[in-house]
């Protein structure tokens, strides 16, 4: 039987939308308020939705308890409270050409699923959707 899961989790963070090769008017132009150089923040709200086969024997497709652990561990411990362009490694660090990966709702969505996927049995099938706000939100994979 396939069957899907879903767990709600919430984090608060800040961090500051600005491409590192802009100028300051430009970064305003594109990205507003949100490239404000003294941060802003958010209150976050997460779906972690799992689905799969469920186990014949256990009846389930996955222990709740160890997802919530799972999201608990690699998401609220590493997210929330800080500020994500200087506290968390994936923006606060360049990659191979130099370059800061900016902390877009759509990047922090993709940095969650693959911070959660690797510790996921393959045949799992996992889809994060990120509330920014109760308006905005971002779904990965789409």
């Amino acid at each position: 039987m396939h069957t899907a899961v879903i767990r709600k989790a919430h984090f608060n963070a800040a961090h500051r939308l600005a491409h590192q090769d802009w100028s300051e008017e430009r970064n305003r132009e594109v990205f507003g308020l949100c490239a404000n150089p003294h941060y802003h923040g958010h209150n976050y709200e997460l779906d972690v939705r799992v689905s799969g086969e469920v186990n014949a024997e256990t009846g389930m497709l996955i222990d709740l308890k160890d997802l919530k652990t799972l999201i608990y561990q690699e998401v609220e411990v590493y997210m929330d409270h800080k500020n994500l362009n200087l506290e968390v490694v994936e923006f606060c660090h360049p990659d191979a050409d130099g370059r800061f990966l900016i902390p877009t709702a759509e990047n922090i969505c993709r940095v969650i699923y693959d911070r959660l996927r690797g510790h996921l049995p393959d045949n799992l099938t996992l889809m994060v959707r990120l509330y920014e706000t109760p308006r905005n939100i971002v779904e990965y994979p789409a």
